[in-house]
């Protein structure tokens, strides 16, 4: 298997991120043999037998400035994103569950909102981290809470050794999108840092056809606009050559016009201010390393003239240590402080978790890990949540690889603070969400001399118990742990590329099959039925094609028809979306250089809603302008 005998401080050099010890645990890795040089491994791929993380690159990142998280993770990944009109709030589904049951961390700071469960991906912007990596499926046993469906990790990486570098973006677009970032690095031998401003703005006046009125005229929207603007602070010293100090801090700040309901004559206004840091200590041995961390999330949501605030504290400590050839083990203890400060009530929870995860590699081919995890939730434990996991590469040539993965685990939701204290209806009573959740996968690997391919293929069953509902109770709505859920489906990852004298060209798949069926609720008429808003069918491919400085890309997706209500009485229909763009990097001379770029999407003027009732826009096109100095 490559690279599962991966050492913590001299590994074998990987591309893309340069951080993955199997093809199971990083899609998008492959492998050079290169000189070993020192790196510090990323714990969420290191300890990922059995598992699927996917990567994307600084490259690819940096072609998406300007854009939110939520857009990345849209035309990049077969991820579907509920999204409530363009700039508005966009939540992930991952394998089916709904958008509290997917984790969200900035260097490894856990950042979905305390009170409402889950993170809000369109205020996040591509300009605060340099790094994606999406785990795919149920990881609680290794991130905690929240993670039943998946988690997803944004970070920001110090760059030793190298020369300062100053970069502007622009990118223009239409109905009134414009999108700024300015930012500068410095790469010393011993210290590192990166800051970045950025003022994305989008008028959001695009057409649309209002179905709910009479006679389905046209118009304009004329009330989404979205201005957000922030900074972002990376700072990193080596104190010698064991031990060093990295900090991240970002400001935020977002302003929206909220898109209404199709024929509502609603005129809600949002702002939202997000403060987050984080502080890693680091002191590294020959096999062993110590991490301590402490982090801060200071969120701030004002909706009309209502006012909502919540503070997370963290303070964590884990050793990572190769005790023999066979064993990486890593051990670790997490704080977290939660006080929340919402319109209707104000409440503080403390939160401790011992973790500890274990890689066994008992053959060269074979390796095992091992996930423990225990939350200790106001001083009551949450349900122990174990994962094991197994990677086994049944064949492995030169050119070709085949390999097995399997992982079962369990996996948690800690009750919100609305969940258990709005006024009126929360419900203090309320269990922890749980589930259980199991997947195989066969991956396939092929380097030839011009064409490298790579294919994954997944099955997963997941069943969810104690799933938290709101319903009606008299006057008011109240939370109840009513739902239990089975979902299971298949996936598929495909990726190639082929090289053909000075031409360059790739073709990227994702298939999810995705079916989560109601087995028990409070409702009769929704059992047996299936979620809503989640599509059976979710396609998506990219062709790209590059010669020298130009290079194209034409993407194509296929969401499936969602159904609105448990009941599956109603439907959105399913669309389909194409898109297509040109780049050509330029270098004017050796101290100016950058790309510029042109897109059109939905190209064919598709009318669609992701969700229902919230038009999206139509034909648009896009230009931006990269200058790195």
């Amino acid at each position: 298997m490559a690279g599962i005998k991966m050492r913590m401080a001299k590994v074998t050099v990987f591309l893309c991120l340069g951080l993955t010890p199997g093809f199971s645990q990083d899609f998008s890795a492959d492998t050079l043999d290169l000189t070993a040089v020192e790196v510090r491994a990323k714990q969420l791929q290191k300890y990922a037998y059995g598992q699927f993380v996917r990567s994307l690159d600084k490259e690819r990142l940096t072609q998406m400035s300007g854009m939110t998280l939520g857009e990345a993770l849209q035309q990049s990944t077969g991820l579907f994103v509920r999204e409530y009109g363009p700039g508005m709030l966009a939540s992930v589904s991952m394998r089916g569950t709904s958008a509290g049951h997917n984790a969200l961390f900035w260097n490894s700071l856990p950042v979905n909102s305390p009170s409402l469960g889950q993170a809000d991906y369109s205020i996040f912007t591509m300009g605060g981290f340099d790094q994606v990596a999406i785990h795919y499926g149920s990881s609680g046993a290794r991130y905690g809470t929240d993670a039943i469906g998946g988690a997803i990790h944004l970070d920001n990486t110090p760059d030793f050794g190298k020369a300062n570098e100053t970069r502007v973006n622009t990118r223009l677009g239409s109905f009134g999108r414009w999108d700024q970032e300015l930012s500068h690095r410095y790469g010393g031998d011993a210290f590192s840092f990166k800051t970045s401003l950025y003022r994305n703005f989008a008028a959001n006046r695009f057409p649309y056809t209002d179905w709910a009125s009479a006679g389905t005229p046209t118009r304009v929207q004329d009330h989404a606009e979205v201005t957000q603007m922030g900074w972002t602070q990376g700072l990193a010293v080596k104190l010698d050559k064991r031990q060093s100090i990295e900090a991240s801090f970002w400001l935020n700040e977002i302003n929206r016009e909220i898109q209404p309901l199709l024929g509502s004559p609603e005129r809600d206004q949002q702002l939202d201010w997000n403060i987050r840091g984080v502080v890693d200590y680091y002191h590294r041995r020959d096999k062993a390393s110590w991490n301590v961390k402490a982090g801060l999330v200071r969120d701030k949501m004002r909706f009309n003239q209502e006012e909502n605030q919540t503070l997370l504290a963290l303070l964590g400590a884990e050793l990572d240590w190769e005790p023999a050839d066979e064993w990486q083990t890593n051990t670790g203890i997490r704080l977290t402080h939660i006080k929340g400060n919402l319109a209707t009530y104000s409440r503080e929870e403390q939160r401790l978790e011992l973790y500890q995860a274990t890689n066994f590699t008992p053959l060269p081919r074979l390796g095992f890990s091992l996930q423990l995890r225990q939350l200790i939730h106001d001083g009551e434990p949450v349900p122990f949540t174990p994962g094991l996991g197994a990677a086994w590469t049944i064949f492995n040539q030169e050119d070709q690889e085949w390999e097995l993965t399997g992982n079962i685990s369990r996996s948690f939701k800690v009750p919100t603070l609305n969940d258990r204290f709005w006024v009126p209806g929360g419900n203090p009573d309320l269990l922890p969400e749980q589930s259980w959740s199991r997947e195989a996968g066969l991956n396939h690997s092929l380097k030839g001399s011009r064409l490298h391919i790579k294919n994954r293929l997944a099955y997963f069953h997941m069943a969810v118990d104690q799933w938290v509902v709101w319903l009606p109770k008299g006057t008011f709505w109240t939370p109840e742990n009513v739902r239990k859920v089975v979902n299971q489906g298949l996936e598929y990852f495909f990726e190639s590329e082929w090289k053909s004298g000075s031409w360059e060209m790739g073709l990227d798949l994702d298939y999810a099959f995705t079916r989560p069926i109601i087995e028990s609720d409070d409702q009769d008429q929704s059992i047996g039925k299936r979620l809503p808003y989640v599509p059976e069918h979710k396609v998506q491919g990219q062709l790209h094609a590059g010669r020298g400085p130009l290079s194209f890309f034409i993407r194509g997706q296929k969401t499936g028809k969602r159904f609105v209500t448990t009941d599956n009485r109603s439907s959105l229909p399913a669309f389909a979306l194409w898109g297509a763009g040109v780049q050509y990097d330029f270098k004017f001379s050796p101290w100016l250089k950058g790309d510029m770029g042109f897109s059109a999407h939905n190209i064919f003027d598709r009318d669609y809603q992701v969700l229902r009732l919230r038009p999206m826009p139509g034909r648009n096109f896009q230009f931006n302008v990269n200058l790195v100095i």
